[in-house]
């Protein structure tokens, strides 16, 4: 076939096999080594290991092989379409994808496995704080005391104490009680102090042991001062009617709101002055019949009164400045904006109602929320218009984030001025200015 027997033909079989790999280059094929001693494989051997029909049956039927006279820039252009090479391709396509799906997994089940470790070490940490958070068990308690058992019940030192858990009774007569607790108990027998029982139960237990038994009648303690302890109801700073002129001019002349929004808040009770002359804004819980359980205190008199605090008593998880405007009295709230102070919220809604010329169409929730933390989650969570109008400085963006983690379908709002004040106050002053060009054009046709 190559023209030529022994070192002639071997020479034009190199050419051919060099003029071969130059043309096949573009498709990957490298030449083998010039004069190797390699020896090739066994055909049979090798379809054995291809362990592939398809390819076996184009090889066995020589479909890729070169014919004599072939050039090798036909032969090239001849098996790129032919189906076969292109069935190879996807083949060694598949199985590369194959190869890397299967890497993805095992990088799936090695970040998994270190996951695992991660949560195991946890729930082992977990578990120890849990054994640090109990109380010492009784019964060793009541053995360290000296006490035996004896048909079910700890005696001695004229005690017949029963435990049950982390609780006892002691029958005997003269030292008829119930108690809970290792300090309770030890109290109960030695008949010492609180003191004196955690300085015992420390010199048989260790420090450890009485942390153990402190903190477990710590919580006992608690448990009992919250079943019986009265609550204290919030109680709103009392209100001067005397001071609401003032409070009023504060609102409308220095903070540009409304006058007769102002008066809307008022006869609402949202807002009214105390003795101090402070304006009160009173904060409320989200419930359907709203009760005010807390007051966000702004000063007001003088020139430069920067006072701002909350009424003593003032639950701030559970209470809020807030109102609404737009739709049904009766209909849930589909659009919520949240800023950080009362005196915001006022501005933002006016300046929607200035730009609009009228209230919203849908139901809105204006409220002021000073800290994410303090945030109603669930109440608000199905809110689907959500709007976060906190201050554009780096403090309310970050809390606007956090917001965000919160409650995922809410939305930033950045205000042009300083806050939604002063952009309140800038828009008056704009309007003024419009109205009195106005003034002054009309007056001058009029003349």
């Amino acid at each position: 076939m190559f023209g030529g027997r022994g070192g002639q033909g071997r020479i034009k079989l190199s050419k051919l096999q060099d003029s071969y790999a130059a043309a096949l280059a573009p498709l990957g094929i490298e030449r083998g080594v010039k004069g190797s001693k390699a020896t090739h494989t066994k055909v049979k051997e090798y379809y054995q290991a291809v362990n592939s029909e398809p390819l076996t049956a184009i090889w066995s039927n020589n479909q890729l092989a070169p014919t004599p006279f072939e050039s090798a820039k036909t032969y090239v252009a001849r098996i790129q379409s032919d189906e076969h090479f292109q069935a190879i391709n996807h083949q060694l396509a598949d199985r590369s994808n194959l190869a890397e799906r299967l890497e993805r997994a095992e990088q799936r089940a090695r970040a998994s496995d270190l996951e695992r470790q991660q949560l195991e070490k946890r729930v082992r940490s977990l578990e120890s704080q849990t054994q640090q958070m109990r109380d010492l068990p009784l019964e060793d308690v009541a053995w360290e005391l000296g006490l035996h058992r004896d048909l079910g019940k700890w005696r001695g030192h004229g005690h017949i104490i029963n435990i049950d858990g982390p609780k006892f009774y002691d029958f005997a007569p003269e030292h008829s009680k119930g108690g809970g607790g290792a300090i309770d108990l030890v109290m109960h027998v030695n008949n010492c102090n609180r003191r004196q029982a955690v300085v015992w139960l420390h010199e048989r237990f260790g420090e450890a042991g009485a942390e153990r038994a402190a903190i477990a009648f710590a919580k006992i303690v608690a448990a009992e001062i919250i079943q019986l302890e009265p609550r204290t109801p919030f109680k709103p700073p009392l209100e001067d009617k005397a001071k609401w002129t003032a409070v009023s001019n504060y609102l409308t002349q220095k903070r540009g709101i409304p006058e007769n929004f102002v008066e809307v808040l008022h006869n609402r009770g949202l807002v009214y002055a105390d003795d101090q002359q402070n304006a009160v804004f009173v904060m409320r819980n989200l419930g359907e019949e709203p009760q005010a359980i807390g007051a966000f205190l702004r000063g007001t008199r003088g020139e430069n009164n920067t006072f701002l605090g909350y009424e003593k008593g003032t639950k701030r998880r559970e209470g809020w400045f807030y109102f609404h405007l737009g739709g049904q009295p009766a209909s849930p709230a589909e659009r919520l904006v949240l800023f950080k102070s009362p005196i915001d919220a006022i501005s933002f809604a006016m300046l929607e109602y200035q730009l609009r010329g009228d209230v919203p169409p849908n139901r809105t929730l204006y409220m002021a929320v000073d800290n994410p933390k303090s945030l109603p989650v669930e109440q608000l969570q199905h809110i689907p218009n959500l709007q976060v109008a906190f201050d554009s400085d780096d403090s309310g963006n970050a809390a606007a984030r956090v917001v965000k983690e919160l409650l995922p379908q809410s939305k930033r709002l950045k205000c042009k001025a300083d806050d939604w004040n002063q952009q309140l106050i800038d828009y008056g002053q704009q309007l003024r200015q419009q109205n009195q060009q106005q003034q002054e054009q009309d007056d001058e046709l009029s003349l």
